[in-house]
């Protein structure tokens, strides 16, 4: 039995040294992911501020422009 018992804790052991790097690699994963969601968001908001400028500029351009109300 002490055999048997022995058999399963290093069964166990290694699940557990498995399932530890597999969070790690989660985990790295999970920051690698949230730096480029990051960094995307700040090209979004530069992109939306270019594009703003863009549309300020040529705003007079536009000819037949329907007025705010409408």
């Amino acid at each position: 039995m002490e055999k048997e018992t022995e058999e399963k804790i290093i069964t166990l052991e290694t699940k557990l040294a498995y399932m530890e790097d597999f969070i790690n690699q989660l985990q790295a994963v999970s920051v690698e992911h949230t730096q480029e969601i990051e960094r995307l968001k700040a090209e979004n908001k530069l992109i939306s501020q270019k594009l703003r400028e863009v549309s300020d500029l040529l705003e007079g351009d536009i000819p037949n422009r329907k007025p705010p109300h409408y």
